[in-house]
């Protein structure tokens, strides 16, 4: 049991929920004042844990690193306010991180699945199109009800953006999952792309730039989320110019898909398309950026609506409550009101995981993280 600890507030319990106060009692949030004093008073906005939906935990560039890498990982995104973490594909095993009160909670979605050579080198599990209904069908047991395919990449025979797979053998791989219980998302840059994986019956789009107006019709009405990572998206000029000699029209491609980065997510929500926050950390992307990302998605669809996308609406997508009363005490506080000013979540001033403070004012102090 934790000493309780008072959030003098005010405490954000949902979007547009604003308490005056909270406290944190044995690891859970209450609302009610608990008899006698209380350990410690906290001052600042609070706010649920922020959920980072599209982070590869254990991912470094050309594999997987050792557990102190993953682990080192872990705590630079729960110090980032980060205690929720889709992990959207690993050659790492990491669910021993899932025991510890000091790194976000982790929710796995196994390795990559990628056409082979059309991929980054050892990040993922290559196949070819026969072989990718039993791939899923493996990772949909090795994950946590997640698997993610890697639907396109360039294709150097075509010097663009292409599918990795035909059309029918992704229904067959998103059935294959949906009967194991899983749910599917995929990585997709390209416009056509779109259209199979809607098609499939696919559950999340990553990135997804190459949307279009088509699209959004159909994303709304069933409900298909996507996770855009814009910071990962600021990467496409640098990419474009490397790629420029050898490949122009995927340079020029992969340029025009920057330059509507922002009007894209803008339609989407607009359109009633669910837009939830990730950061695609883990390689290209350092981790504990999450702050960055909303602050990109806050030009597309402003702040209070960027801030829902890392906080209340992402923890109802993936089954985690936020700060209800009983709930586990996943708490970041911060300056401000971050609905009206996004940029006040770059710079915690405490992280409560269970109740238990992994990060902010305090450690260093006489008050330590979780060993």
């Amino acid at each position: 049991m934790h000493d309780a600890v008072h959030l003098s507030g005010p405490v954000l319990a949902g979007l547009y929920d604003e308490r005056p106060e909270a406290w944190m009692v044995g690891g859970r949030i209450t609302y009610v004042a608990p008899p006698g004093p209380v350990a410690r008073t906290v001052a600042g906005w609070a706010v649920p844990g922020l959920v980072d939906a599209h982070c590869h935990i254990g991912l470094v560039p050309g594999g997987a690193p050792d557990d102190a890498a993953a682990l080192a990982h872990a705590r630079t995104e729960a110090a980032a306010g980060v205690l929720l973490v889709r992990d959207c594909g690993s050659p790492t095993d990491t669910r021993w991180l899932q025991a510890r009160d000091d790194v976000p909670r982790l929710v796995r979605a196994g390795r990559h699945l990628a056409r082979s050579h059309r991929y980054l080198r050892g990040l993922a599990h290559e196949v070819e199109p026969e072989g990718l209904v039993e791939a899923v069908r493996k990772e949909a047991r090795a994950g946590d009800g997640w698997v993610k395919l890697v639907a396109d990449w360039i294709d150097r025979e075509a010097g663009d953006l292409a599918p990795a797979f035909p059309p029918a053998i992704v229904r067959e791989a998103v059935a294959a999952a949906h009967a194991e219980g899983a749910r599917v998302t995929a990585h997709t840059f390209a416009e056509e792309t779109i259209d199979h994986l809607i098609d499939a019956g696919i559950d999340c789009l990553e990135h997804a730039t190459g949307l279009q107006e088509r699209h959004l019709p159909r994303l709304a009405d069933a409900g298909i989320p996507i996770v855009p990572t814009l910071v990962n998206i600021a990467t496409f000029p640098q990419i474009a110019a490397t790629g420029e000699v050898k490949f122009p029209r995927y340079a020029a491609h992969m340029r025009a898909l920057w330059e509507r980065r922002h009007e894209r997510i803008a339609a989407a929500h607009a359109a009633g398309v669910p837009v939830y926050a990730g950061t695609d950390a883990g390689t290209v992307i350092a981790h504990g950026r999450i702050a960055d990302e909303v602050a990109e998605l806050a030009v597309a669809i402003g702040p209070a609506a960027a801030l829902d996308a890392a906080c209340w609406s992402s923890r109802r997508w993936l089954g985690v409550a936020a700060l209800d009363e009983g709930e586990a005490a996943d708490v970041v506080v911060v300056a401000d009101d971050p609905r009206r000013d996004v940029g006040t979540l770059a710079a915690p001033l405490a992280v409560f995981r269970n109740g238990a403070l992994v990060a902010g004012r305090g450690v260093g102090e006489g008050i330590s993280p979780v060993d």
